[in-house]
Formats: C-alpha cells, sequence, structure tokens
C-alpha cells in the first residue's frame, strides 16, 4: 500500500501541475475542422478537463495495478522473471518519444510547423518502436518458458505491459490525427489554426509524459529496483 501511496502521490502531483497551468482560452483537442482553417472550441477548457479527468482514471487503475503486484510478490508461489535486456531498450525509446513531443510543442509555438511536422514524425517513430520493442520482450519471455499460467509473475508481467500498451496505443490515435493535420495543413500555417494545433500537440506531449512515468514506475517495479522499499511499507504497516 505504500508503493500506491507513493505513486499516486506523483500522479497527482503531476495532474494538479499541469491543470493549474492550463488558461481558460484552449480550443478543444482534436476537433475536426477544414485543414488551414481556424477550430473554434465547443467550451472554453473542454479538452483539457477532459484529458485530466481521464488521467485521474488512468492514474487509479495503474495503482490498482501497483497494489495487486506489490502484494502477490510477496507469496510463496512468486518467482521473479528474468527481464528481458530490451526493456532497456523500449524505456530509452518512450524517453525520445515524450522528450520529441515536447520539442513539438515547442516548435508549435513558435510557429515553426517544419519542425514541428519532423518533432511529431520522430514522437510517432519511436512509439512504435517501443511497441514493438515491447513485443520482443513477450516473445523472448514466452521462448523461455515463462507463459502466463506457469508463473504469477509471467501473468502480471504479460497484463501489466499490456495495459501500458493500449493506453500508448490509443495515444497513438490521437497522435496520428494530430500529425494528420500538421502535415497537410499550408506550408505557412495562419495563426488561429496553428492555435488550435497547439493545443492538440500540447495534450498529445502531456498524454506521453504521463504514459513516461507510468512505465518508469512498472519498469522499477518489474526490475526489483522497489523491492527493498516494499518490504520498508510492509514493516511499517504491519507494525
Amino acid at each position: 500500500m505504500g508503493v500506491v501511496l507513493v505513486f499516486m502521490v506523483i500522479v497527482a502531483a503531476f495532474a494538479g501541475w499541469w491543470l493549474s497551468r492550463q488558461g481558460l482560452a484552449a480550443k478543444p483537442w482534436l476537433e475536426v475542422g477544414v485543414i488551414g482553417e481556424a477550430v473554434e472550441p465547443s467550451s472554453p477548457a473542454t479538452a483539457k478537463l477532459g484529458l485530466g479527468t481521464f488521467l485521474v482514471v488512468a492514474s487509479s487503475l495503474f495503482a490498482l495495478l501497483v497494489s495487486a503486484y506489490s502484494m502477490r510478490m510477496g507469496m510463496a508461489d512468486w518467482r521473479a522473471l528474468p527481464m528481458p535486456t530490451v526493456l532497456w531498450f523500449s524505456t530509452g525509446l518512450l524517453v525520445l518519444a515524450s522528450i520529441a513531443l515536447h520539442m513539438a510543442v515547442i516548435a508549435a509555438r513558435c510557429d515553426e510547423p517544419g519542425h514541428l511536422r519532423s518533432s511529431l514524425l520522430a514522437a510517432g517513430v519511436c512509439s512504435l518502436a517501443f511497441l514493438s520493442t515491447q513485443a520482443l520482450a513477450w516473445r523472448e519471455l514466452a521462448a523461455a518458458g515463462y507463459f502466463t499460467a506457469a508463473n504469477p509473475a509471467s501473468a502480471f508481467f504479460y497484463l501489466v505491459t499490456a495495459i501500458h500498451g493500449a493506453h500508448l496505443l490509443g495515444g497513438l490515435v490521437a497522435l496520428g490525427r494530430t500529425g494528420a493535420r500538421a502535415f497537410a495543413a499550408p506550408r505557412e500555417i495562419s495563426p488561429k489554426a496553428m492555435g488550435g494545433l497547439t493545443l492538440s500537440v500540447e495534450l498529445c506531449a502531456t498524454y506521453w509524459h504521463f504514459l513516461l512515468l507510468v512505465w518508469l514506475v512498472l519498469f522499477s517495479l518489474l526490475m526489483r529496483w522497489t523491492d527493498d522499499l516494499i518490504e520498508i511499507c510492509r514493516g511499517l504497516l504491519s507494525a
């Protein structure tokens, strides 16, 4: 439970910081309109409030997974997995995707369509590569005989990585739509149209930063870096 509380505090602090920085003069995320024209808002902060609400719900889901994982690993039938080396590479790819989206936000705010398009493309490629390396990790564990029914640790590994991957796939749909708008827009994008596109990029970046934060927590659990912290928390709760 202590690990879950730490996780929730970190995510809540991140969500609170982000929401506190949001203005009220925003256009909705991924509002469909004519390319190159301004997209009128349906309500001032609908998109940002909607994403913030979704992040809270997703945080609760991952917190439950972390809680179940930390409790289950203390049972006698738990046998730790040899973590595939490719997970280090996949973590680096997700870090690069998050950085690329941050650069895309800067490019959008500075009205640099060329850099914006290249940054969005880099983020998409790194994200797809991340999912590919996750699939390679699954394949490596399956080839070594670590199936979902063989060991609770195997089942949890497949579960947490699959749920995180599903969230990333959903984000790729939004990122793809944002990228399509950026690449289909005229070479010189009007200020109003750029404003709507900038909001889409900002929200995509926020979502990717969230996914990176969640993955770093999950990665720490899978690599057993938090074992000592979990034991300390158990000792405090049982005292």
